[in-house]
């Protein structure tokens, strides 16, 4: 039988999974371009982040605390399914990935190079790339990822001068 605690505890996890879900999928997709590959990682955050539940404390932001444990987790996803396999080149084959709403060639054709090179960076540089592209503070993407302010803004600039050399 489950004490009022244990219900209390489910519920609010359940709540706060609910509120955030989209973080979850965000990363999932970020580091998972299959349909199947993507759930699998979906449930893997989903289950870390319910062993980590009882760490959590309510008085730091939710998103940080699971921004840090889905990319860790995916992370390691990506670490033990990629060790000696080059990464998958980014095609048709993945979906539209494309807004919708753009009609032009050249604005879908921008989107498709900029989904290239992320998928293209090492799992930390995709996280930051992420976060970057979720408007974090510096200061937050530093306390998901366990780097410094310093660090995540050098990194940042790297990114961004990677990717101006490469479109």
């Amino acid at each position: 039988m489950t004490s009022p605690t244990d219900t209390d505890a489910r519920e609010g996890f359940q709540a706060l999974l609910q509120a955030h879900r989209g973080i979850v999928a965000k990363v999932a997709g970020t580091y998972a371009w299959h349909p199947d590959d993507r759930d699998d990682l979906m449930q893997e955050i989903a289950t870390q982040l319910w062993r980590a539940w009882p760490g959590y404390d309510p008085q730091r932001p939710a998103a940080t605390w699971m921004y840090r444990i889905a990319l860790n987790v995916a992370i390691s996803y990506v670490r033990g399914r990629t060790r000696g396999v080059q990464p998958e080149p980014f095609g048709d084959h993945h979906g539209e990935v494309a807004d919708p709403h753009a009609h032009e060639h050249e604005a879908r054709h921008q989107v498709d190079q900029l989904h290239r090179f992320i998928h293209a960076q090492p799992p930390l540089d995709r996280a930051l790339l992420l976060l970057y592209l979720e408007d974090r503070s510096y200061r937050e993407m530093a306390d998901v990822l366990g780097l410094s302010e310093t660090n995540v803004a050098t990194k940042i600039s790297r990114l961004k001068q990677r990717l101006r050399q490469e479109l």
